[in-house]
């Protein structure tokens, strides 16, 4: 018994008492990086990859896996920009009616991942790989491999402006982290994630409509998938079909080493929250400090080899669904 709880509170720690160490060890090494300045860089790394993150949680919690946000990133920023400019390029214009466009284009791709996983009975990654592979596709479709640049100053100001030294896009990501806290707590689709990561079975068993809350859970994940595109625009300003690059990686990387088991019906928001910073304190340190890429690329490896060999009861496992 005082092995498992042992076990089990490691595992609920770990992730914060990493991200404190290594904010100490690289605040050792080069205090320039124990700055506002700095934070502020993090956080701007950061909250684009948290929203993707998030809506990977989601899919996690379930049992599944969700690889399809590379290209619904991209497609949802492509159709953003377009719109925008289209309708008058400022959010002081019908403009803005383009960021809850972006949302609903995310839904309906999310959506469609879920119906084709669930009615096909194809496995999630290879559904959701095929439909990044498609959302990429149609966002070079769109854009003719071009870039489209959105200028408004307003909507830049999610990355210009700032509020005690963080700019706004960090607080429209802690806005969504909270909504995102709600749903995953407070509601019944939330408390469904854990019941069908939980067990399947038993979540049959109990009268519970599985592949409806999968499908419900896609869409939801392409919601997160479209803020995070919104917020990927904002900081570069640009829309195009590589907005989306390098979201699998840090996402599900975040999700597994903030402790979110991939197994099903373990973690949630604030660990992937906790994961995120993880990542990208790793990235900003070694820069900082003058390490090449490649070191860093190996370190977060080895957390996410260190991350999942802590969280699975290797003698109870089963594959990922």
């Amino acid at each position: 018994m005082g092995t498992v709880l042992t076990r089990e509170l490691l595992v609920k720690w770990a992730p914060l008492i990493v991200l404190i160490v290594l904010i100490l060890f690289f605040a050792a090494m080069e205090p320039r990086f124990f700055s506002m300045r700095n934070f502020a860089r993090i956080g701007i790394s950061s909250a684009p990859a948290l929203m993707v993150a998030i809506g990977v949680t989601f899919i996690i919690i379930m049992g599944s896996i969700d690889l399809s946000m590379e290209g619904t990133v991209s497609v949802c920023a492509v159709i953003f920009a377009f719109a925008f400019i289209a309708w008058g390029g400022t959010l002081a214009s019908v403009a803005w009616l383009a960021l809850p466009l972006a949302l609903v284009v995310g839904g309906i791709v999310g959506l469609i991942n879920g119906l084709v996983h669930v009615k096909l009975k194809i496995p999630s990654f290879m559904a959701s790989l095929a439909m990044g592979f498609v959302g990429t596709g149609f966002a070079l479709l769109l854009t003719g491999g071009d870039r489209i640049r959105v200028e408004d100053e307003l909507f830049r100001g999610l990355l210009t402006t700032r509020w005690f030294g963080f700019p706004i896009m960090c607080y429209v990501a802690v806005a969504f982290l909270l909504i995102a806290w709600f749903i995953q707590t407070r509601t019944t689709l939330g408390r469904n994630f854990y019941a069908v990561g939980g067990g399947e079975d038993l979540a049959h068993a109990s009268g519970l409509n599985v592949n409806r809350v999968r499908v419900m859970g896609f869409a939801l994940a392409g919601v997160f998938y479209a803020v995070g595109a919104l917020l990927a625009v904002g900081r570069i300003g640009i829309a195009e079909t590589a907005t989306g690059s390098n979201f699998m990686f840090v996402s599900i990387t975040s999700v597994v080493v903030g402790g979110t088991a991939l197994w099903g019906g373990i973690g949630g928001v604030w660990n992937t929250l906790i994961g995120v910073l993880i990542v990208n304190v790793i990235n900003n340190g070694m820069v900082v400090i003058g390490l090449p890429g490649y070191v860093q690329d190996g370190v977060l490896g080895a957390l996410v080899i260190a991350a999942v060999v802590l969280s699975t009861d290797r003698k109870s496992v089963t594959f990922v669904k």
